[in-house]
């Protein structure tokens, strides 16, 4: 019986070592494959500002860039006030807005009045709101910028100092056009929330 055993498992053992090498020379045909998403956020910058200039409205000699400026009024006087929209690289496809609070209006000299010249620069009047105007613009790679209107003259008949407390106050907003198309209102109202 012992030799039967013997025989039995030597036999087994020869089988399952003929085995093992079978498979382990046996090539397995595979393949895989992977998707890796990277993500990045889109941008839509803006800044605002204007040349600086002195109380009568003449530009500095530096054509140095400010937040603000003041003025000396008087009638028959061309101010250079020149607002710019400075739209920045790597931004989106965008609406820009800007709201102008004239606070001249009233005595600005017919045909040159601020809100002509908003128009004359490409800027289109947005519909149910007072002093606000938009652009629709392209992404960009490089600084853009839109001029808001280059200047303000005073009537020669105005009665200046009833305006020494006068501003004007120009305010630039910017927001993804993506999601808005055709709708600038809706744009607005997002971007003033």
């Amino acid at each position: 019986m012992k030799t039967k055993t013997k025989v039995l498992v030597l036999s087994l053992s020869a089988v399952l070592l003929v085995a093992v090498s079978v498979f382990s020379t046996i090539a397995f045909l595979k393949s895989s494959d992977n998707v890796v998403n990277t993500f990045t956020v889109g941008k839509v910058e803006i800044t605002l500002d204007e040349v600086k200039v002195d109380e009568y409205g003449n530009p500095a000699s530096t054509n140095e860039r400010v937040k603000a400026n003041t003025y000396k009024l008087i009638p028959s006087h061309t101010y250079t006030k020149d607002p710019t929209v400075h739209f920045l690289a790597g931004s989106e496809a965008s609406y820009l807005f800007v709201k102008v609070e004239n606070g001249l209006a009233d005595i600005e000299k017919a045909g040159t009045t601020i809100e002509s010249q908003i128009l004359d620069n490409g800027w289109t009047a947005l519909s149910g709101q007072t002093g606000v105007y938009y652009k629709l613009v392209d992404a960009t790679a490089t600084d853009v910028d839109y001029l808001v209107f280059s200047s303000f003259t005073v009537a020669d008949e105005a009665v200046v100092s009833d305006y020494s407390t006068a501003k004007i106050n120009i305010t630039a907003y910017a927001i993804q056009a993506d999601g808005f198309q055709g709708n600038p209102a809706l744009a607005y109202s997002k971007v003033t929330e």
